[in-house]
């Protein structure tokens, strides 16, 4: 299975979102709270080209995008397998 990262801070609705996706699906995640740590968004940032708000996701090191990205790849029929999941 893939390794599946999310920044995310507390209390905001599209990061609650995204890790109710990913959790729908079955899949393990890492997630990073960056709301008291500017190092770590400042990571995020860099890895995900700039984007700065949350959530952000990551599979493997690659950047996926955020909530809505997550949930287009859903729908697109594209998720599963970036996810290593499914058939």
């Amino acid at each position: 299975m893939a390794n599946i990262e999310i920044y995310t801070t507390p209390f905001c609705p599209y990061c609650a979102r995204a890790k109710k996706l990913l959790s729908a699906k079955g899949v393990k995640f890492t997630e990073h709270d960056v709301m008291m740590n500017s190092g770590l968004r400042k990571k995020m940032t860099g890895m995900a080209g700039g984007a700065s708000s949350v959530p952000q996701i990551f599979v493997d090191g690659t950047h996926i995008g955020d909530c809505d990205g997550i949930h287009r790849l859903d729908a697109q029929g594209k998720l599963d397998a970036l996810l290593g999941i499914g058939a």
